[in-house]
C-alpha cells in the first residue's frame, strides 16, 4: 500500500506533465505518450483531495514559468512538432536515469527531463546487504572479498533477528551494533576503491547518484509555497536554442569531481557519513532501516549538501 509521500510524489509528477500540456497546447501539437507510470501517477493525482491537488498544480505551474525561460524549444517548436510528453517508469531510475517527466522532439533529437520532488530534495537511495556489491553497482568496479568478510557477521545477526520477527525499535544500541561497524567498513572499502582508481570513483559516485542524463530537478515546497528549479547540466544537453531564439536564462555546465577531500562520520552522528569532494560537491549518506521489522539489509538516504557554485538554482514563489 503506497504511503502518503509516495502518493503525493507521484501526483506531483502528473501535475508537472499536466502543467506543461496546458501551457503549451494552444500553439503546437502535443502527443501525450501513455505509459503505466503515467496512468499510475494520474490515478494518485485524481485520488488526492482538492486542496492537495491545488498545491501540486501551483507548484508545477511555477516550475513551467522558469523552464520556459531556459528551454526556448518548449514554446518555439519551429517545424519540430509534435512535442511528446510522458512519464517514465521507475525502473529507469535503476538504470541510471533519474528523470520522471520527459518532453521530447524527435525531429531534431531534443529532449529535457524533470526529476520531480514533493517536499524533499533527496537523491538516489541505495541499500547495503551481505551480498549487494555496491562497488559493482555504483562504479562497475567490484568490492573486495575483505569487505564482504568484514560485514558478513553483521548481516548474519540481522537475519537471525529477522527470523525471530524482532522490531527495530526493540533493538538496543542499534548504532554501536550495526550502523557504526557497517559504515566503517563502507568507508574503508570506498577508500580502497579510490586508491586503486584515482580520479574515477568521485566522478562515478556522482554519476550514479544524479544519473546519466542531464535534467532539471523540480522541488515543490508546500509549507514555503515555493518551487525550486535546479539545472544539472553535466553533459551540455540543456539550455539549447530554438533556431534564432535563445534562452532567456543561461545554464552553465557542471564539472564533476575528481578528488575526495574527506570521507568521515558527520560530527556527532553514528548513522551518517559525509563525503566532500573538489569542485564544490558534498554528500550526506544516512543509513537506517526503512521498515519497522528487522531485515538483513539497510538503506542509505542520500542528499547533496554541497553543489558547484555554477549550479543554476531558482526559487519561484506561488
Amino acid at each position: 500500500m503506497p504511503n502518503k509521500q509516495t502518493e503525493q510524489g507521484k501526483g506531483f509528477e502528473y501535475a508537472c506533465l499536466k502543467a506543461l500540456n496546458i501551457h503549451l497546447e494552444d500553439f503546437q501539437k502535443i502527443v501525450i505518450v501513455q505509459t503505466s507510470a503515467l496512468a499510475n501517477a494520474k490515478k494518485f493525482y485524481t485520488g488526492l483531495s482538492d486542496p492537495i491537488r491545488q498545491k501540486l498544480d501551483f507548484g508545477a505551474i511555477a516550475a513551467i514559468k522558469i523552464l520556459t525561460r531556459m528551454e526556448p524549444q518548449l514554446e518555439n517548436p519551429l517545424t519540430n512538432t509534435p512535442l511528446f510528453l510522458t512519464i517514465q517508469e521507475d525502473s529507469k531510475g535503476k538504470e541510471g536515469d533519474v528523470r520522471d517527466v520527459l518532453a521530447i522532439r524527435n525531429q531534431n533529437d531534443w529532449e529535457i527531463g524533470l526529476s520531480c520532488k514533493h517536499n524533499h530534495s533527496a537523491v538516489k537511495h541505495s541499500r547495503l546487504s551481505g551480498t549487494l556489491n555496491f562497488g559493482q553497482e555504483w562504479f562497475q568496479i567490484p568490492c573486495s572479498n575483505n569487505y564482504f568478510e568484514t560485514i558478513a557477521p553483521l548481516f548474519v545477526e540481522l537475519k537471525e533477528l529477522r527470523d525471530k520477527k524482532i522490531l527495530w525499535r526493540n533493538i538496543t544500541n542499534k548504532s554501536g551494533r550495526f550502523y557504526v561497524p557497517l559504515l566503517n567498513a563502507f568507508i574503508e572499502e570506498l577508500q580502497r576503491l579510490t586508491d586503486k582508481n584515482p580520479s574515477e570513483i568521485p566522478k562515478r559516485l556522482l554519476q550514479y547518484l544524479i544519473g546519466k542524463n542531464d535534467f532539471y530537478k523540480v522541488i515543490t515546497d508546500d509549507r514555503k509555497r515555493i518551487t525550486k528549479i535546479q539545472a544539472f547540466n553535466i553533459y551540455k544537453s540543456l539550455n539549447r536554442s530554438s533556431g534564432s531564439v535563445h534562452p532567456q536564462t543561461n545554464v552553465h555546465q557542471l564539472i564533476m569531481p575528481s578528488t575526495f577531500y574527506n570521507i568521515s562520520f558527520k560530527p556527532n552522528s553514528t548513522n551518517t557519513i559525509r563525503i566532500t569532494c573538489d569542485n564544490g560537491w558534498a554528500i550526506n549518506l544516512r543509513i537506517h532501516s526503512a521498515r519497522s521489522m528487522v531485515e538483513p539489509s539497510l538503506k542509505f538516504d542520500v542528499s547533496l549538501i554541497g553543489v558547484p557554485p555554477s549550479l543554476f538554482s531558482h526559487d519561484q514563489p506561488w
